[in-house]
This record gives structure tokens, sequence and C-alpha cells, in this order.
């Protein structure tokens, strides 16, 4: 299938910047913001949560502990998260006890791991005495253990993973530690079958991107892909073909210690996120050839071909096609070989290994989608080749 190409819309925003292109979301909170936001851009989304928020009850821990720290009037708190200092708050005053923990906080020193801590913070009716220098929970404890002195009572609001080495080190310098979690990652069960979906469609390259938001949710989805027996070939495809986009360093930790290289935007934030998976895909996603019938461009799963003295056209094709394509296309010109065709098909099936038949099955194919003749060239004994 192919449609005309359309006159360029404003250049403040193109609702096609992203066409042709997959983005798998994998965030549960303000995940509609991600989804939302490519989406009006023309990619294809696919969302898999592969943890989802669980917030604490007003009757649970979460009121046990608040009662605790109130009671210890902390010397310092440390807040890491605005979504979780809102949330604990909200639940305090529904539980009668936020002018308690107001009072209790009235000569803390509060500091913080970020800019949205400090909103919630300040949104609560308390100030901030600093923040930490790079935005992560280590960096905040390295702050206290710098400039505070040992045996202080010390409150803090843990997000949805607790990082109890963190906790360890302000135990070691003799401090005692409150914890409250307003929020916690729970995994889903085993009848959500998004997530593993998703792991197939990363090993068999039909996502051009996939965003992270939290580091749990990176543990989560390799956790998934090790239950399918397929981890090899999700870091394999990462590591490769699918860009990973981190919304931050705590969040890229775990990608890059699997030897991954995500994005990541200057400023920790969703739109910043955004933007920079927007203009990756847009300036670095699209691979462009001048070929004997015209020049040619590939977008994800979209091919934009301008044949001499034709009509441009924008052609999307299907997962084989694609696979063979854009190995063709890797080649610059040059001839690829039977076997590197088969092994490029097989890259996009997690099924058995197709054989020389299914290749020219799907060589075949693709020439009749294109309908270029002689764009996809045969080289005999050697293989094939764009006519370049």
């Amino acid at each position: 299938m192919f449609v005309e190409l359309s006159e360029q819309p404003p250049l403040h925003f193109d609702p096609q910047q992203l066409d042709g292109f997959r983005i798998g979301v994998t965030s549960d909170r303000r995940s509609g913001d991600l989804i939302d936001a490519f989406e009006r851009r023309g990619a294809k989304v696919t969302h898999a949560p592969t943890l989802r928020i669980a917030n604490s009850q007003q009757e649970g821990p979460l009121m046990h502990d608040t009662a605790r720290l109130i009671a210890a009037r902390p010397d310092l708190l440390l807040a890491t998260t605005g979504y979780g200092v809102r949330r604990w708050f909200e639940v305090a005053d529904a539980a009668g006890l936020g002018q308690d923990l107001l009072d209790s906080l009235a000569e803390t020193d509060v500091l913080v791991r970020g800019p949205k801590a400090r909103g919630g913070i300040r949104a609560a009716g308390l100030n901030d005495s600093g923040m930490s220098d790079e935005e992560t929970t280590a960096s905040l404890i390295s702050k206290v253990l710098a400039e505070y002195p040992r045996g202080l009572t010390i409150a803090i609001q843990v997000h949805g993973f607790t990082d109890e080495q963190q906790l360890d080190r302000l135990r070691a310098a003799g401090h005692e530690v409150i914890t409250v979690a307003p929020y916690r990652w729970i995994a889903l069960d085993d009848t959500d079958e998004r997530v593993q979906k998703l792991v197939e469609a990363i090993c068999t390259r039909q996502l051009d991107c996939v965003t992270f938001t939290s580091a749990p949710s990176v543990h989560a989805l390799f956790a998934a892909a090790e239950g399918m027996g397929v981890y090899p070939q999700l870091i394999s495809a990462l590591s490769t073909s699918v860009v990973t986009a981190a919304v931050g360093p705590v969040t890229a930790v775990p990608l890059t210690a699997a030897g991954i290289a995500p994005l990541q935007p200057t400023r920790f934030r969703m739109g910043a996120l955004i933007r920079l998976v927007c203009e990756h895909l847009d300036e670095r996603g699209a691979v462009h050839l001048e070929t004997v019938q015209g020049p040619i461009v590939l977008r994800g799963t979209r091919l934009d071909v301008v044949l001499i003295g034709a009509a441009p056209r924008r052609i999307h094709l299907p997962p084989s096609a694609l696979a063979i394509f854009r190995t063709l296309l890797g080649a610059r010109g040059s001839v690829v070989s039977r076997d590197e065709l088969v092994a490029a098909l097989g890259s996009a099936t997690l099924g058995p290994a197709p054989d020389d038949h299914a290749m020219e099955v799907s060589l075949g194919r693709l020439r009749q989608i294109i309908g270029v003749p002689g764009l996809v060239s045969t080289v005999v004994k050697r293989g094939y080749r764009l006519a370049t």
C-alpha cells in the first residue's frame, strides 16, 4: 500500500514527524503523556507497563511509619519524588494526621533529590535546605554524609523501589533511619500478556525505540525476557537495532550495566525525553540512499521512494520485507549474500529459523510491494543488492 506524499505541515509541529516509527512505552504512571505525544506525531505505540504503582493505603504501613516519624520529630527529612511527597501528605490529611505531620517537621532540615521533590515539599507548606548534586538518591545520601554530623534521626521518603544500599550508608554513619513509602512498584500478574508481546516485539526488531522512566521497569523487562528464555535476543536487539531512551541516569543504570547505551536528556524530565526521542528518530532514524531509480528514505517501517519522472510514494513495509530491505539498505549498494538475508529474516521471528525458500518468498514479496523494477537486483551466484 502507498499514498501520495502530502504537503509538509508547519515547522513548529509535524503530525507526521514519527510516521513509520514504532515506539514501546514501559511506564505505568503518566504513560498517557508519552503515548499521546508520540501518537500525535504519527508513531505507532505499544504500551506495556512492566510494573505498576500500588499506592499505600491509609490504614496500612504508610500511616504506621508516619505516626512513628511524628513521634520521632526527625532532625532531617530526605524527599526523593514529587509524586511520593504529594501522595504522602494527601494520605496523612485524609487520616487526620496532616497537621501533626507538618508540626513534627517544623524544625526539621529538608533535603530534596530534585526539582520535582522540591515542588512537592513546597506544595506541602515546607521549605527545603538544598538539593542533591546529581538528582539521584546516592548523591543525596552523599550530601548528608558530607554536610551533617553523625547520630541524627533521618526520615526518608522512599520511592517505589527502596535502595537499601543507600540506607545502609546512613546507618553505617550512626544515623537512625525512618522510611515512609507512599507507593511501591509491583509486578504485573501472569494474565497480562502485554509485557510478553513487548519482549517479542523488541527481540524481532518490530520496534524502533523503547522508553523507560524508572530503573525497576528495566529490571522487570529483563526478568520477563529471562522467563521467556529470550534474554540474549533482547539484549542483542537493544544493543543494535532498537534504540532505548531513559529519562535520567538512575533509570539508565541497569541498561548501561547490560552493555546498552540509552539516549538520555540533559534535563531529567518527561518533556525532555519526548523531545529527545522525536529528534533522534526524525534525524538519525531515517536512512537515506541515492539509487539509479532516484532517492529512497527508510523511516522505521515507512519507505519513501522518489522515482525519477514519477510521483513520490510512501510505502509501509511488513516485518519480513522490512528485515530484508533494512539489510540491503545497510549494505549501501554492496552485495548481500543469501545467507545474510536468511539471517536477517531470522532476526524478525522467534519461531523456527527460515530457510532459503522463505527468504526468496519474502524477497519476491518485497519487490512486489516496492513496485520499482530493478531497484532490488540479483547478482548471479553472489546475492542481491540495491541498484545505486
